[in-house]
């Protein structure tokens, strides 16, 4: 479709162009006839002309017959005469052409009421317009046709961009899906192979106890995942969370799982006492800051390094606008930092950060801390190397 429609662009504006040409070309031709007419007027005035006034006036008639106007001459009874430039065939040696001319000077009489002139003997004239006229007529409605055109054009080209942007966004979101419920999925695969052993291989591997613990996990695991994705698309429901829930949730889930996720990582947590009150949706506000930490870990993958996660109270603020009635969440890494090539698209969806990624955890966290939230997330690639989070969250009022 984009292809075809870029084509039908080229071909009406290259149609209009055409167009305009030619009605210059004979605006010009008419330009020339008229000069023409002016230089045999002078010349007759002059005596210049070889036969006198009779030949500069057949000459005259000569140069305004060029000009294309339709002319009808009647006689004194009121009979067609004469006639010159009708759009059509005619006989004036026959009572069906004399009536086929009556009948069209009655139509440019009726709409054109001062268009006829006399002419000697008693007769009178009716002209009718030049064909250039004609053609003029249709510039506002060529004008306007190719207007909405290209505007229908352009709208179909963003719903058609829309669509492919929501379907590789779907896509994205659902590869996304298919990865985090794998992880849970295979180590439930794997516990039920233990299960399936004999009481005595099961036992030497592992006790039935941690078994189950591991497994109820992962069971929570997946429940968490699906009730992310049910949220995603309706408004959720913000309920006053404390903010040190939030956190310590965040620093529980990921310090355990460190040593697997990336190796010689270490995340460090710095929690103000203090922390407020903030109204909020749980489950999406920590999968919201849990993409961020997935991102740093990512880009600390094979090289290791630090994260650090701090939360206060708003007051020393390196996000301007933030209050004491905010939350501030900083998220840092000393990695190797975002590129220039996609900084500026970094929360737009389908723009991956890393090899192999989907470019949706970052859309998503900006959709959940600044529209369903009232938040803001901002982006500061450190001069050092690393990069740095701040998300900025309104307080719960009393």
């Amino acid at each position: 479709w984009p292809a075809v429609l870029a084509v039908i662009s080229l071909l009406v504006l290259g149609s209009y162009l055409a167009y305009t040409q030619y009605l210059v070309r004979e605006i010009r031709r008419e330009a020339a006839i008229h000069s023409q007419v002016y230089s045999i007027v002078q010349r007759g005035l002059a005596g210049d002309i070889e036969g006198g006034p009779e030949r500069a006036l057949h000459e005259l008639q000569q140069q305004l017959q060029n000009l294309q106007v339709p002319i009808i001459v009647f006689d004194a009874e009121g009979e067609p005469a004469y006639a010159n430039n009708l759009p059509f065939e005619y006989d004036m040696g026959s009572p069906e052409g004399v009536e086929q001319v009556r009948a069209y000077a009655a139509r440019l009489a009726a709409s054109r009421p001062r268009n006829r002139s006399p002419v000697q003997g008693g007769g009178s004239m009716v002209f009718g317009d030049p064909p250039v006229l004609s053609w003029l007529r249709f510039i506002p409605w060529l004008q306007v046709g190719a207007g909405v055109l290209l505007i229908a054009i352009a709208l179909i080209l963003m719903r058609a961009s829309m669509r492919a942007h929501q379907e590789r966004l779907w896509s994205a979101m659902a590869r996304e899906l298919a990865h985090q419920m794998g992880t849970p999925l295979s180590s439930l695969a794997g516990w039920v192979e233990v299960l399936q052993l004999t009481a005595e291989e099961r036992t030497a591997m592992t006790d039935t106890d941690h078994i189950g613990r591991v497994m109820q996990a992962d069971v929570e695991r997946l429940e968490r995942v699906s009730r992310r994705f049910e949220l995603i698309g309706k408004p959720p429901a913000l309920e006053r969370v404390a903010a040190g829930d939030v956190v310590n949730e965040l620093v529980s889930y990921f310090r355990p799982r460190l040593p697997h996720l990336g190796k010689g990582i270490t995340l460090r947590a710095r929690i103000d006492p203090d922390l407020p009150s903030i109204r909020a949706n749980q489950v999406l506000l920590v999968w919201a800051l849990e993409n961020i930490i997935k991102n740093a870990i990512d880009a600390l993958a094979g090289r290791g390094g630090r994260i650090s996660f701090m939360a206060m109270r708003g007051g020393r603020p390196p996000v301007a606008g933030s209050s004491r009635d905010s939350l501030h969440l900083v998220i840092t890494d000393n990695g190797p930092g975002i590129a220039p090539a996609v900084r500026d698209r970094i929360f737009e969806p389908g723009v991956p950060t890393k090899a192999g990624g989907w470019g949706v955890g970052l859309s998503l966290s900006l959709r959940i801390i600044e529209e369903l939230h009232h938040g803001r997330i901002t982006l500061h690639n450190r001069q050092r190397g690393g990069t740095v989070f701040d998300v900025v969250l309104p307080v719960a009022k009393m």
